[in-house]
């Protein structure tokens, strides 16, 4: 394994407060993992990514043609999920679709930090995690997802897509084999 990023996928308040528009008490619940685990990540040299689910208000917009309204932009609704918080060294991406590829300049950030592994991390495990995890397969990147770092609100569903992800998209792995493989990584090419 080579250079590694981590995304952190839309864990905003609303998904994660119980004022948000579409929230879930599963996303909260990662939101404390999610912390250690970018912590640990920036510690041993990955590159972390916050993709911002953002959408813009009075415009026309696919996704929220066809789902509920969430997440507009200029609202409390896209912001962070505290104490979640970027570092000046790290990226800020805004996406209007599942996936954190489309319509982003999300692959040449990779490309030009020399990426070739991404460790996705936030909500929802069945739509946009799966939505990323794919694209960034389909664009030759290995994909880590670590099961405690990911949420839905539907256990049946946030398994099945576990399950087809390790199958066919990467591996899903405890935080901790996920943080041992970004030690692996340390002394790759």
């Amino acid at each position: 394994m080579g250079n590694t990023a981590v995304l952190v996928i839309d864990v905003v308040k609303d998904f994660t407060d119980p004022a948000g528009k579409v929230p879930h008490p599963q996303a909260a619940d990662i939101v404390p993992r999610i912390d250690a685990f970018v912590r640990a990540a920036r510690g041993r040299g990955a590159v972390i990514i916050w993709v911002i689910d953002s959408h813009r208000p009075g415009k026309p917009d696919w996704e929220l043609e066809n789902v509920r309204a969430h997440c507009e932009a200029g609202t409390p609704g896209v912001e962070l999920a505290p104490p979640l918080a970027p570092l000046p060294e790290d990226y800020v991406i805004t996406k209007r679709r599942y996936s954190a590829f489309v319509g982003t300049d999300l692959d040449l950030i990779l490309r030009d930090n020399h990426i070739d592994t991404l460790v996705l991390t936030g909500t929802k495990t069945n739509v946009c995690i799966r939505a990323t995890a794919q694209d960034a397969f389909e664009h030759n990147y290995h994909v880590i997802v670590p099961r405690e770092c990911v949420s839905t609100d539907k256990p049946h569903l946030h398994e099945a897509n576990l399950e087809d992800i390790d199958k066919y998209m990467g591996r899903v792995l405890s935080q901790d084999e996920a943080l041992a493989r970004l030690d692996e990584s340390e002394g790759a090419p």
